[in-house]
This record gives C-alpha cells, sequence and structure tokens, in this order.
C-alpha cells in the first residue's frame, strides 16, 4: 500500500516538474529551451524517478504539440488555445498528452490531477476550464475507456 502510495506521488511530481518545463519552454527562444530545462532541474533537483517520468512526458508534450493543439481546440468553444494562459495550456496540452499517450494512467486520475494543477497555479476559475476541456477530450477520444 506504501509503495503504490509512493509511485501515485512521485507520479505527482513528476507532472507538476513537468508542468514546469512546459511553462519554462514555451516562454523560451528555441535556442535556450535545452539550457532552460537544465536550469529548471537544476533548481528543482527532483528524484531521478521523478526527473526521469517529468522529462518523459514534457518531451512527449513538445514532440506531438500540434496535435494536442488541434484536440484542444475542437472542443474548447471560444478560446483560442495561442491566446490561453501560458500555464492552462501547458497543463491541458499535458492533459491531453496523458489521455491520449500513456494508457498506463486511469483517465480520471490524469483529469483530477490537471484540474489540481490548475487550481495551484492559476486562477480561481481554471480548475473547472481544466476539467470541462479534458472530460470533453476523455469523453470523445477515448470511448474504449469510458
Amino acid at each position: 500500500m506504501a509503495e503504490q502510495h509512493d509511485q501515485a506521488n512521485s507520479r505527482t511530481l513528476a507532472r507538476e516538474l513537468a508542468l514546469k518545463l512546459l511553462y519554462v519552454s514555451d516562454l523560451s527562444k528555441p535556442d535556450q529551451q535545452d539550457q532552460q530545462l537544465r536550469d529548471v532541474l537544476e533548481v528543482e533537483r527532483p528524484p531521478a524517478a521523478v526527473a526521469d517520468l517529468a522529462g518523459e512526458i514534457s518531451r512527449g508534450v513538445r514532440e506531438t504539440r500540434d496535435e494536442l493543439d488541434e484536440v484542444i481546440q475542437q472542443v474548447a468553444v471560444n478560446w483560442q488555445v495561442s491566446r490561453m494562459p501560458v500555464i492552462d495550456r501547458a497543463i491541458l496540452r499535458m492533459g491531453v498528452y496523458e489521455l491520449l499517450y500513456m494508457h498506463d494512467v486511469p483517465p480520471k486520475v490524469t483529469i483530477n490531477e490537471a484540474v489540481e494543477l490548475a487550481k495551484k497555479y492559476s486562477t480561481e476559475k481554471s480548475g473547472a476550464f481544466v476539467n470541462g476541456v479534458l472530460d470533453k477530450i476523455f469523453q470523445t477520444r477515448c470511448p474504449e475507456k469510458v
């Protein structure tokens, strides 16, 4: 039981670190991204397992960003992905990436963790916004998991 809790806690920490990495990379010039990411890891000094998972998530999001943005745009009615707050956009991209590509994570956990990140790092209304967008994507893009 304790091992399961540690694993869940490590995933939560990895998501939080991945969010920081995605936030920094979204605000950095392409030629500065690698150094910025190294700087974040140096400041945070996460355990190796957390750093590895955060790296996996942030790389996956960066590699599939155009596709993720398209999926988000299809359900975020009256919102342009490019005009969303940087932190909300990073949380949504991460959540959609997990829903579509990380099949070992239960979708409800992905959505709940994204909502918690939005509540912690963004505005009062961001949690509900993130929940609505990710739930709609889950319902329409992941019917086999519903």
